[in-house]
């Protein structure tokens, strides 16, 4: 029998993705670096925050953010556990809304603001047709106290992903794999390095484009950008296209006996049959697999 894997377009492994916050001035020059090494970000902005002092204009945005992705960010950046329901509904919709006039496609990602979500917000979210949301917290920040926890008690404790480059398992509640102050150049580099093509990995990096002239440290990202760049190894993928794909590889459709599979997306998905073959299902066609039983 044939075994047959999901893989990233092209038949990568490995997927990189960033995810960054507030639209800033500070975004200009993160834009103008992804582009440089044709990295692919989605960029989480607030529609009722006007201050051109430190946020870039709107009119601006469709332009600048182009090739990018766009999502939701909340009308007014409010701590989302302490409002009433329709204020949340709001604070989501108002700015999905006002996004999507923007930017004349659909907007289907959110990043909380403060980090601040439970599973009410979560279920506001979804109704209004969010199909992903992103965390503040991430594995490196875990890990780390799971590892100071375990210092300090008796018996073993479980830590969790151990490389921070697993799959996400709730798209509602999206973890990165760690914030550009975390340890992003030693990440880059096991990541790099990951070479078993059995698994699927993805690389997730978040923040605020701000932080880099606070910190005085934008060479951390352009060193990483520099490293990851241009790789024919790496898928480079906003959040929405990552979800996209994979829901489409999800609906793929098998003959019992795995002798074909039928796409009936409209994108095209990349399988491998029996650990070197590599095939493209476009969409809406069947691929023959039999040549490989």
């Amino acid at each position: 029998m044939n075994k047959v894997y999901k893989v990233f377009p092209g038949g990568k492994f490995k997927v990189l993705t960033f995810s960054y916050d507030d639209g800033k001035i500070e975004d200009r020059r993160l834009v103008k670096l992804f582009n440089k090494f044709n990295l692919k970000a989605t960029f989480n902005l607030n529609t009722g925050i006007i201050d051109p002092a430190i946020r870039i204009p709107q009119e601006e945005w469709p332009e600048l953010y182009k090739g990018h992705d766009i999502a939701v960010h909340t009308f007014t950046h409010p701590t989302m556990i302490r409002l009433n329901n329709y204020n949340a509904l709001r604070e989501i919709l108002d700015d999905k809304d006002n996004l999507e006039k923007i930017f004349k496609r659909p907007i289907y990602g959110l990043a909380y603001p403060n980090g601040s979500y439970d599973n009410r917000i979560i279920d506001i979210a979804k109704s209004v047709g969010i199909k992903y949301a992103r965390v503040t917290n991430d594995k490196y920040a875990a890990t780390k106290a799971a590892e100071a926890y375990a210092a300090n008690a008796e018996g073993p404790i479980l830590i969790g992903d151990e490389n921070g480059f697993s799959m996400p398992e709730d798209y509602m509640c999206w973890v990165p794999t760690c914030h550009h102050n975390h340890n992003l150049i030693d990440f880059g580099k096991k990541f790099m390095a990951l070479t078993k093509k059995q698994y699927l990995y993805m690389m997730y990096v978040w923040g605020h484009s701000y932080e880099f002239g606070r910190d005085n440290n934008w060479e951390i990202m352009e060193n990483f950008c520099e490293m990851v760049g241009h790789r024919d190894d790496i898928w480079y993928a906003t959040n929405i296209e990552y979800v996209n794909y994979m829901e489409a590889a999800k609906r793929l459709v098998y003959a019992y006996d795995l002798s074909f599979v039928y796409n009936p997306s409209a994108m095209s998905v990349w399988i491998c049959v029996n650990n070197d073959n590599y095939i493209e299902v476009k969409g809406g066609t069947q691929a023959d697999l039999s040549m490989y039983l």
